[in-house]
This record gives C-alpha cells, structure tokens and sequence, in this order.
C-alpha cells in the first residue's frame, strides 16, 4: 500500500490518497482504484502498463493523449444531437509534466480521471442495454471520423491481423510433441481451425483491394470497456485506451458484437450451449448505425457479417495458441483457462455461421 501511495503521489491531483484497491477484470494492465480524502467520494484511476504487450507505452500514451483531446474539441464543437451526457476521460499528468512515470524498476505508470456514477456489465442483459452498447461504440467512431490517421502510432503491429495470429498459430504446432494425445476439447479446436483456415484473409483483402480503409479505432470495445450511468441507464463512455490506433473500424463492430451478443458470457462453462443471439445483434446494430451511418460507406456495410464471424473465430484462435504455448500472453485463473475461452469462441463463431443469411438479412433492412 505505501508503494503504491507513493507511486500515486507522482501525479497530480487534489487531496490527500486513503485507500487504494484492486480494481476491474482486465487480462493485461494492473488496474487500482485510487480514493482521495474528502466529504464526497473521489477517485481515479492507477494503472500499470504492462510493457510485455505494450512495448512502446510512451506511444501509447501519446495515441491516447491525442485521442482524448481530439475527442474532447470535437464534443464541445458539436455536442451530441441527443444531448447526451459523454464523457471522454483524461490522463492525469505527472508532477513534472509528463503523461506518465517510470518507477526505479523502469515499470510504467499513469493516472486517468476515473468516471463517477456508472458501471459496466459483462453481458447485454436486455435490449436497451444492446442499444446503449451499440450507441456507444458508434459514438466513439464519430468522435474519431475527422480525426487523421496518420497522427496515431500503430502501438501494436499485427494486432487483429487475423493472418498473423494465423501463422504464430502454425509455428506453435509445429513446435509441439508429436506424440501428445489430445483431448476431445483440444482435437474440436484444432480440428475447428483446419476446416476454416480459408476465412482468415477476407478483411485484410478487402483492404488491400481497397474496398477497406484504415480508421482511428478503440481496438477492444469489449462490453465491459462501456460505461452505463447508474441513474439514466445511457452510456456515456468507453474507457480502457490503449489499443486506440489505426486499423479497420470492422475489426470494433465485430469484436463489440462477438462481446455483445453471446448471453453466457466469455468465461462460462457451459461452451456447448453458447449461441450468439440475434435479437441482441439487432438491437447493437440498431444503436451503432443510429449513429454511425453518417459515415460508413456500402462496403463498410458488406463486410459487417464477415467481421463478426472473424473476430471471433480470431480471439478463439489467439486463446487455443495461448493455450498451446504454455499460458504465456492472457492471465489465466487455471491452466486450461485459455482453452476453455477459446471453445466459447469457436461455438460463438459457429453459431454465427449458421445464421449467415438471417444477419445479412439484418444489416441490409438496417442499413435502409
């Protein structure tokens, strides 16, 4: 506690620091919540990045600085139709300045301002809370629609390359004893991704023909990155930064989809009844183009199922390598932990597939 009150100290705030605690479910940063002396409540928000992922933090804290303050003139410029509240959070600078700091051990820090009187959920639970979540990430791509590419370092190279991932896939097997059985669950996933290799390209060549370009993106707009007001029930942000970069807004859609729309949840047990519901993809959809419409192009639209079935097909294949590999890049609560998130994937992927024609159905009446 001391350390880290001393490591809260490096940034600028007012008030005197209480308590600090453990806060959220995030598989890479260490993530504490930091409460201030005070008649009211006051927080905000500790984190230490981890450098294993992010091995260029001072980018990824300058693509946040440049988001933040583009998304910040933007609202105040052209507030919201709706009037809705929306709140961009900001990084708090260090005492000398900087928008981060590097403790004795070369470990990197930063505060952000933590956003008071809302919660997040892990799963849509009805379908106001879908559209809200589809609101919110169409609102986030509007705040970055003007806002240039090419000022946004690629802080992670290769990330929702689906390709890439791919091929690690590939050099891992290789690698791995000859004579190792595996299990039934083991033997569905690899067995799963040999009947769908032929699907990993499709928006990467979509790009490359130019039917796709690079947008500002958040990178994980995973429901629980969405922040709910406890009192109106509206979003009003979406926080966890880092992954804000250049890529294909396609690469958001699906992946806030695939969090979205799957009722069990990512870390259920029960993978061989996870299904990926309709009426929650409706209501998602619905919320995101209500917003988004403004600026997404015909093939924007096209390429909307191929997005949500990649993704997570993607995420299933990121978690079988991990699991192949020894557990090495997401945190894990039990050594087959990665292997059961992928099975969820690749069920959710599989149920997607099987209502191909009822989605493309969908986005071309909602795309009217």
């Amino acid at each position: 506690m001391d350390t880290l009150v001393a490591i809260a100290n490096q940034f600028t705030f007012q008030g005197r620091v209480v308590e600090i605690q453990e806060f959220g479910n995030g598989n890479i940063n260490r993530t504490f919540r930091v409460t201030l002396e005070g008649a009211e409540a006051r927080h905000f928000i500790l984190q230490q990045i981890n450098t294993q992922v992010f091995r260029q933090p001072e980018q990824v804290m300058q693509n946040m600085c440049i988001f933040t303050q583009h998304a910040r003139q933007r609202l105040q410029a052209t507030p919201l139709a709706t009037g809705r509240r929306w709140q961009v959070p900001c990084v708090l600078p260090t005492r000398d300045d900087r928008n981060c700091w590097f403790d004795v051990k070369e470990r990197v820090w930063r505060a952000i301002e933590y956003i008071e009187g809302v919660r997040s959920f892990d799963t849509v639970q009805n379908r106001n809370l879908g559209q809200e979540i589809g609101i919110a990430l169409g609102t986030f791509h509007w705040l970055l629609s003007d806002l240039p590419v090419e000022r946004l370092a690629d802080t992670l190279p290769g990330f929702h390359i689906t390709p890439d991932y791919l091929q690690h896939y590939d050099a891992v097997q290789q690698t791995r004893p000859t004579r190792e059985v595996a299990t039934a669950e083991v033997e569905y996933c690899l067995q799963f991704v040999r009947d769908r290799r032929n699907l990993v390209p499709v928006l990467e060549n979509a790009r490359a023909a130019g039917k796709l370009q690079l947008r500002p993106i958040h990178g994980d707009p995973k429901i629980n990155n969405i922040l709910i007001d406890t009192t109106t029930g509206q979003a009003v942000s979406m926080v966890d930064l880092d992954t804000v970069k250049p890529g294909l807004i396609h690469y958001d859609i699906g992946d806030c989809l695939r969090s979205g729309c799957n009722p069990l949840g990512e870390e259920t047990p029960n993978w061989q009844t996870v299904r990926f519901d309709l009426d929650l993809c409706e209501t998602i959809l619905q919320g995101y183009l209500s917003v988004a419409s403004t600026f997404l192009t015909a093939n924007d639209r096209h390429y909307l199922y191929d997005a949500m079935r990649l993704i997570a097909f993607e995420l299933g294949l990121r978690f079988l390598t991990d699991y192949l590999e020894g557990n090495v890049y997401f945190k894990v609560n039990y050594p087959e932990n990665n292997l059961a998130r992928a099975l969820v994937q690749f069920k959710l992927t599989e149920s997607i597939e099987s209502q191909e024609g009822r989605i493309r159905q969908l986005i071309r009446s909602l795309s009217h």
